[in-house]
């Protein structure tokens, strides 16, 4: 399951346990937040698209990290006119930590599980049928 969503002017696609760097976010170490702008949600085999949101989807956050990126130099210079300037800057950023993935008030994870029962069985099954094919190949090399 993912969902991109929109903050700080730009798109990232998360989905549960990633930890992502956004532009500055006003809130405490350990908060929550809500991230409402969720351009698109998807699990497998199901993807909405919003039109320019997806209506009632939430994307809730936690702040792990309130940091700066590394300075970068700026320096103008203007020949033979001895001119010259340098400035340096760092930009305000945020460590969040995708906690929860929600569609309609409720989570993606499950409503996967509860709109596919059978892609739990079908994991045993496969595990049964390479068992036999096994055995068949080893019979097959003793003869």
């Amino acid at each position: 399951m993912f969902a991109i969503i929109r903050t700080g002017g730009k798109q990232y696609k998360v989905s549960v346990n990633d930890k992502i760097v956004v532009e500055k976010v006003d809130s405490e170490i350990g908060s929550k937040i809500t991230l409402d702008q969720v351009l698109m949600v998807g699990t497998e085999g199901n993807t909405t698209v919003g039109m320019p949101l997806v209506v009632g989807a939430q994307v809730i956050a936690s702040v792990e990290k309130q940091t700066r990126d590394p300075k970068i130099i700026v320096f103008k210079k203007k020949r033979r006119h001895n001119y010259r300037r340098k400035r340096g800057h760092k930009q305000h950023k945020t460590i969040l930590k995708i906690v929860d993935v929600m569609h309609g008030g409720k989570k993606v994870a499950s409503q996967k599980a509860e709109s596919n029962p059978e892609a739990a069985s079908a994991a045993p099954k496969a595990t049964k049928t390479a068992s036999t094919a096994t055995k068949k190949t080893e019979t097959a090399k003793k003869e």
